[in-house]
């Protein structure tokens, strides 16, 4: 599936909720969505721990790092900013584009 661009029901910068995994119930903002492969990067979720060697060259100190690894976008679930819940997303056209709403309360996620 290389190459080829998927559409996500999230976008960089959504508020979600995770719906699966060792980090299930936890909430965060997505820091980058990542269509070509699926998956979403969400602030301090699914935290790895990665070893980088040292290069003085450039100034790069050795050691443990940890950061946030993607989770496959089914796996998150958008927070409504209106209602406060986890919902589903529809798409409506407003004046001529094409939004997403809330499956719930119905309001725009799109801002």
């Amino acid at each position: 599936m290389a190459n080829s661009k998927k559409s996500l029901h999230v976008k960089t910068g959504d508020r979600v909720i995770i719906t699966a995994g060792k980090d299930k119930g936890k909430q965060g903002n997505i820091k980058k969505a990542i269509p070509s492969e699926g998956k979403v990067i969400v602030e301090g979720a699914n935290m790895v721990t990665k070893a980088t060697k040292a290069n003085p060259a450039y100034g790069i100190q050795g050691g443990l790092i940890k950061k946030e690894a993607p989770l496959d976008s089914s796996n998150v679930m958008i927070v409504c900013p209106a209602c406060e819940k986890a919902t589903r997303v529809a798409h409506k056209i407003v004046d001529g584009k094409k939004v997403r709403v809330c499956k719930k309360c119905g309001e725009s996620l799109d801002v």
